[in-house]
């Protein structure tokens, strides 16, 4: 499931984010790759200092722990810290599909969910879309600034050469409790209906079911 989150970031959030960036060292985001995305990958990484990043991480961890459509999309277990990088004209990051395996510096964790947040407006730049194989077809997502898009990490994935001005995004990965991207797609429709019945029916019997059958399924499916 492809997922897009608006306003996951607010102005003044973006703001604050991008005056804690500004005078940051960017490096290249080939450090950071394996060898097969070594080969396609050409971008840059805001470098990792502890109290910098740690002032970011608050920001956006903040946000994502209160936004339903995350929470509930997602229903995350753990969630990697972020990565904030940058494109700049002629820059772009080629086919390739996110480590299955992550968390190098700490515990270890499955990815699941990538999560894109877009920094800057669309109109900053030319090109940059992400751009994601789903079945589908070709998906190419371009969002407004504090807007996200998640989808399986699992997917083949690659971000357009930028043409023009600067793309800054902020990049994280999850490891979810229910694994598979079918089911967690089923569980947050249900969960749409679910959500609608406890404002508009609480009181109904057949709420009470599609609230129990919910919750089942999660502890059926769920994974600690």
């Amino acid at each position: 499931m492809l997922l897009t989150i608006p306003n996951l970031l607010n102005a003044a959030q973006l703001a604050k984010m991008h005056e804690i960036i500004a005078d940051g060292e960017f490096l290249d985001g080939k450090l950071s790759a394996g060898y097969a995305a070594a080969r396609v990958k050409r971008n840059e990484e805001l470098g990792q200092e502890p109290e910098r990043i740690q002032r970011l991480i608050r920001i956006l961890m903040a946000s994502l722990g209160h936004h339903e459509t995350f929470r509930f999309g997602v229903l995350p277990h753990r969630v990697a810290d972020p990565i904030f990088a940058r494109y700049r004209p002629g820059m772009a990051y080629g086919d390739h599909v996110d480590d299955p395996i992550m968390g190098s510096g700490g515990p270890r964790f499955r990815s699941d969910v990538s999560m894109t947040v877009f920094l800057n407006e669309p109109a900053d730049y030319d090109g940059g879309e992400l751009v994601i194989r789903t079945s589908f077809g070709e998906q190419r997502v371009k969002l407004p600034a504090g807007d996200a898009v998640v989808y399986p990490s699992s997917s083949l994935h690659q971000v357009a050469e930028v043409t023009r001005g600067e793309r800054l995004v902020a990049l994280t990965w999850i490891q979810s409790y229910v694994r598979d991207p079918a089911r967690r797609e089923l569980l947050y429709e249900l969960n749409l209906a679910r959500e609608h019945l406890l404002r508009t029916a609480p009181a109904a019997e057949h709420t009470a079911l599609v609230d129990r059958s919910y919750s089942n399924l999660v502890r059926m499916w769920g994974e600690v």
